[in-house]
Parts: C-alpha cells; sequence; structure tokens
C-alpha cells in the first residue's frame, strides 16, 4: 500500500474517533437526539467546507502551474527563437510539479543567457560607435534591440579588433604626418590658417577624426609643404649660386662674404628675404661695374668653350664677346651666354669628359711608345721599364673601348642636336683615326729609318772588314772594330766572275773594293691601314 493511502486510511480513522467522542460527549452530557443529530450535521458539514476549500485550494494550485508551465513555454519557444537555438525538449512521464520545474528553470537560464548577450551587445555597440566616429565609418550593422546569436557576436568582436588596429594605425600615420607638417611649417615659418590646419597643429590628438579623408587631407598638406619647402630650396639654392657668381664676378672679400655664411646654407624664410636682398644688391653693385663683370664672364665662357671644344667658327658666332660697347643689354647677353654653355656642359657632361679622357690617355700612349724606342730605356734600374711597359698595354687595350663608347654617346649626341659632334673644328672620330694613322706611319718611317740604318751599317762593316757587335757591347755610331785575320797563301785565290759581287777575297791581307749597294725597300710601299680600333668605330 502506498504512503499515501496509509495517510487517507489514517484521516477516516480519526475523523471517526473524533465523532465517537462527540457522541460520547453528547450523550453524557444529556442532549436530546435531535439536537445531537444537528450538531452531527454541523461537524460533517464543517468537515466537509474544510476539505472543499482544501481541495478548491488545491485544485487553484494545480491550475496556477498548469498556466505557469503554458507560459514559460511560451517564453522559452520565444527566448530559443531569438537566441537562435534549438527548443528545449520537454520530459515524458513526470508530474506537473516536476514538469513546470524544469520549464520555469529552463526559461530562467535562457533569460541569463539572454542578458548576458544583450550586455555584450550593448558594450561592443559602445566600442563601435565610438570607433565609427573617430574613424568616421558606418557602424557594424546589429541592431540594439535584436538578440545576436554567438556568431554574430564574434564576428561583432573581430570587427572591433579589427577598426582598433585600423585606429591605431591611423593615429601612428596621423602622428607621424602631423610631426613633419609641424617641422616643414617651422623650417617655412608658416603660421595654420586654415581650419584644418588649426585642427591638425593646435587641437589635442585624441579628438582630431581619423577619416581616410582626413588622412588624404594630411598628405595631401604635406606634400604642398614639402614643394614649397622645394620650391624654396630651388630658389634659395639659385640665389646662392648667382650670389657665388656675382662675388667671384665683383672680387667681393672673403671676410664679407663669411658674414652671409649662414645664409648660404639655410633655406628658411628668412634666409630666403635675405638671399633676395642680397642679389639685388649685387645686381646693382654689378651695374657700376659692367666692364669687370662682363670680362669676367668671358673668361668663364672661354673655359666653357674650351670643355665643350668649340671651333674657332663656333666661338666666334656668339658676337657680343669681341663687342667693347659695355652696357646692361651685353651684360645680360654675356649673363645669358654662360648659362647656356653651363646647361650644355652639364647635358653633355660625361661625352665631354669621356673626350679630354681620351686626349689624355692619347697622349700618354704616344710618349710610352716613344719611350719604348729610346735605347737608354734600358740603362733603367729602378723598375720603371715595367711599369711603363704595362701602363702602355693597358692603353692600347682600353683605348679602343673608350673610343667605342665615345662612338655611342656622340652617336646620341648628333641625333639629339641635329647636326654633327666636332672637337676645335673637327669631326672627333675623324680627328681620332687620323691620330692612329699619323702613329702608324711615324711608326714605319721609323722603321724605315732603322732598316736604312742598319743597311749603312752593314756595308760599312763589309767595306771595312768590322766585326760582327754582339748587343751586349755597343759601339758608336762611326767607329769600327778591327778584326785579327791569319794571314793567308800568297798562292791561294778566291775569284767571282760577277762584277757586283758582294765581296772579293784578299790576297796577303789587302782589302777589297767597295761593293755597289744594294737597293733598300721604301717605306712608302707600306700599304695605307688603319688601325683595327678604328675600323670598329667607322
Amino acid at each position: 500500500m502506498r504512503k499515501s493511502e496509509v495517510l487517507a486510511s489514517e484521516a477516516v480513522s480519526c475523523l471517526n474517533k473524533a465523532l465517537c467522542r462527540l457522541k460520547d460527549i453528547w450523550e453524557e452530557i444529556g442532549i436530546p437526539e435531535d439536537q445531537r443529530l444537528q450538531r452531527t450535521d454541523v461537524v460533517k458539514n464543517h468537515i466537509k467546507n474544510l476539505l472543499d476549500m482544501m481541495i478548491k485550494e488545491e485544485e487553484s494550485m494545480k491550475k496556477r502551474l498548469l498556466s505557469s508551465i503554458q507560459t514559460c513555454r511560451t517564453e522559452m519557444e520565444k527566448l530559443c527563437l531569438q537566441l537562435q537555438i534549438p527548443v528545449f525538449e520537454e520530459e515524458d512521464g513526470i508530474s506537473i510539479l516536476q514538469q513546470e520545474k524544469n520549464i520555469r528553470t529552463e526559461v530562467e537560464v535562457l533569460t541569463k543567457e539572454k542578458s548576458r548577450r544583450m550586455d555584450q551587445l550593448k558594450a561592443l555597440l559602445e566600442q563601435d560607435q565610438d570607433l565609427c566616429d573617430i574613424l568616421c565609418s558606418l557602424p557594424y550593422g546589429l541592431t540594439p534591440d535584436s538578440v545576436p546569436s554567438l556568431e554574430q557576436l564574434e564576428n561583432f568582436r573581430q570587427h572591433i579588433a579589427k577598426q582598433n588596429v585600423e585606429k591605431a594605425k591611423r593615429y601612428s600615420e596621423f602622428t607621424e604626418l602631423k610631426k613633419q607638417i609641424i617641422l616643414h611649417m617651422e623650417e617655412l615659418d608658416h603660421l595654420p590658417e586654415t581650419s584644418f590646419e588649426k585642427d591638425v597643429v593646435c587641437e589635442d590628438e585624441d579628438s582630431f577624426c581619423l577619416s581616410r579623408d582626413n588622412i588624404t587631407a594630411l598628405k595631401l598638406l604635406l606634400c604642398q609643404l614639402e614643394e614649397r619647402k622645394a620650391e624654396n630650396e630651388a630658389t634659395c639654392e639659385s640665389h646662392r649660386e648667382k650670389i657665388q657668381q656675382l662675388w667671384d664676378r665683383l672680387q667681393v672679400p672673403h671676410e664679407e662674404r663669411e658674414l652671409f655664411n649662414e645664409h648660404m646654407v639655410a633655406s628658411r624664410k628668412r634666409n630666403l628675404e635675405a638671399l633676395q636682398t642680397e642679389v639685388l644688391r649685387l645686381e646693382k653693385l654689378q651695374l657700376q661695374n659692367i666692364r669687370n663683370v662682363t670680362e669676367a664672364i668671358r673668361s668663364e665662357i672661354s673655359v666653357f668653350w674650351e670643355k665643350c671644344f668649340f671651333s674657332i667658327d663656333e666661338r666666334q658666332d656668339f658676337a657680343p664677346y669681341f663687342s667693347e660697347d659695355f652696357n646692361e643689354e651685353l651684360l645680360a647677353l654675356h649673363d645669358a651666354e654662360i648659362q647656356r654653355l653651363k646647361q650644355h656642359y652639364e647635358g653633355h657632361r660625361e661625352l665631354f669628359e669621356g673626350v679630354q679622357k681620351w686626349e689624355e690617355s692619347w697622349r700618354l700612349y704616344l710618349e710610352l711608345e716613344k719611350k719604348a724606342t729610346d735605347p737608354t730605356r734600358f740603362t733603367n734600374r729602378g723598375g720603371n721599364l715595367l711599369k711603363e711597359e704595362k701602363q702602355r698595354a693597358e692603353l692600347h687595350k682600353n683605348l679602343p673601348k673608350l673610343e667605342k663608347k665615345l662612338k655611342a654617346q656622340i652617336d646620341a649626341w648628333e641625333g639629339e642636336q641635329g647636326r654633327e659632334f666636332l672637337v676645335n673644328g673637327q669631326k672627333f672620330l675623324q680627328y681620332v683615326a687620323e691620330q692612329w694613322e699619323l702613329h702608324r706611319i711615324e711608326k714605319e718611317k721609323e722603321k724605315a729609318e732603322r732598316h736604312l740604318k742598319k743597311s749603312k751599317q752593314t756595308e760599312e762593316d763589309m767595306l771595312y772588314g768590322t766585326a760582327v757587335r754582339t748587343p751586349s757591347k755597343r759601339r758608336f755610331l762611326g767607329t769600327t772594330t778591327p778584326v785579327k785575320s791569319r794571314k793567308l797563301n800568297a798562292t791561294s785565290s778566291m775569284s767571282s766572275g760577277a762584277s757586283n759581287s758582294t765581296m772579293r777575297s784578299v790576297f796577303g791581307g789587302t782589302v777589297c773594293r767597295s761593293p755597289v749597294p744594294r737597293l733598300l725597300l721604301s717605306a712608302n710601299k707600306v700599304g695605307f691601314l688603319v688601325s683595327p680600333h678604328l675600323t670598329k668605330l667607322n
């Protein structure tokens, strides 16, 4: 038997005992039967009402439980939908009370989860709003009323992290740009004028809007300041060159120049103004010394004519150079000409320097060639002979390379200028070819002279019976070395049938007559050969 049935049986037994006891009391008192019946009916009604009330209360509790279950089930479904999670599965075969407790507990858990997510969303939205204000970007897109899913919250966090990284990047870029802008403004003596410039320079860094447009505007402002600075520096440098030129022309004392050294280095606004003032002063002073200044410029022009290898005709093309009517117009013409020459030289410096290098190398090569044919060079014991031979070999190897490089540069120059490249009025490549040819002819001439000299010496040796000289013991030109000869038998003889024989026999030590000299090879018969180095150039 269940415990509840036992309790019910005990309740009935108690009730019966109570009724019996009341009946005994009523009999002892002597209450009439009809009154006892009434009293018994009252007791019954009282017990019945009490039980009905109790039943009613329990039924009301049951209704509340069922109502709570329904309400919680509805709330749970709503929360599951908002939280985007599966609906809670209720357990089968349990009492109403347990069912209500389970579902109410689940609703409480879901409500806490919703509250937690909403708190996280609120915090993220606040951070996003701050970042949007700083970066001037659009909000992430989650509304504060909707319950976000776990995935949405995670994506939102990642977005906030990226925005923070972007904020740090832009802030770093902003501070660096601001520092450079302030530095350039100080160098230019420029005060902030526009509201944007004031926001950048004067306002707190944390309050500056780090939008892409503002960063772009900062870069643009910096570029403008850099351009102004570059323009100032270029203007200052131009003024410095002009001042230095005028100082040299006017022969300004060194002590006076030193007083101006500060402005010859810096390029601030006050330096620019000082340079402009100095240029005006020197130009005014130049006008007072036009003749001296013009002649100084002519000296510079002459130097650049030499550097650019101008011919006499090209020099005479600048007629003002020879004028004696010194005035401002003549000075201006000379000034324009020296500037043109400088630009021309700087624009083709490599070519002009290459030509100059070739001429210097060629002169050195000729000197070494001359030394190589000098008989006295073997008396050198200091090691210079080997050094010179090595240097001559290097020049002989490098000159063709230099000529080839110059040919390419000259072709480019002629294509650009639309005229021939002349060195002192002559085509440079033609001049190079002529130099090689003259050198070749000179060497052939020297060779022919050596052959002629050697032939004459041989004839003299044959005529006077001189001995063959050894290379180690050289005699001076015109001297002979006697040779001891054995006396021959007077009866022996040696004869030749030809009248022009090269040698006749001697008897008793008598010397023969001078033979007819043979014709020598002429140097003029050598063919006209161009150096192999120049065939490449032509």
